[in-house]
């Protein structure tokens, strides 16, 4: 029986701890979907179409993966995708009340569909796109923190000052 997950995010921009869970993820399962979401709280420094193409760039050495865009509830998304497992990255103890919390709502919605959650390594714990967005916008050197792509991307959209 073929084992479908999602990894769902808004991945604004994708960072190296978001590629750690997905790999990690990668080795558990069949397929997995990881779906850039729209947050109705954020606006996104990056256009939908933007994420997904950084992403796909950065994923496309794990062939069972594929990258796609929702608009609606990831809940949604997954019961028409055939999804048994939702995928969240936990970094810190401050991540799971809220992670907990659309856990146990996704399964109300959709009994059918697990959550798991999965840490990546402890050197990307502290790590996140906001971070990685503000330091962009500071002209700081970020390689170290996302894949190439995005490193690129950035610095076209942060051109360094003289």
């Amino acid at each position: 029986m073929s084992r479908h997950a999602m990894y769902p995010g808004s991945f604004d921009p994708i960072t190296n701890g978001h590629v750690d869970v997905i790999e990690r993820a990668a080795q558990l399962f069949d397929r997995v979907t990881v779906v850039i979401a729209r947050n109705s709280k954020k606006t996104p420094l990056f256009a939908e179409a933007e994420r997904l193409e950084m992403a796909s760039i950065a994923l496309r050495h794990l062939d069972n993966v594929a990258v796609e865009v929702v608009d609606g509830l990831v809940v949604d998304f997954a019961r028409q995708h055939n999804v048994d497992v939702i995928v969240r990255g936990i970094r810190a103890v401050t991540d799971f009340e809220y992670e907990f919390q659309i856990a146990l709502m996704n399964r109300k919605l959709e009994p059918n569909v697990s959550t798991i959650f999965l840490m990546p390594h402890e050197k990307y714990t502290y790590l996140n796109s906001s971070i990685i967005r503000e330091l962009g916008r500071y002209g700081q050197n970020i390689e170290d923190f996302v894949p190439d792509i995005v490193a690129e991307r950035m610095k076209l959209r942060f051109p360094p000052t003289p």
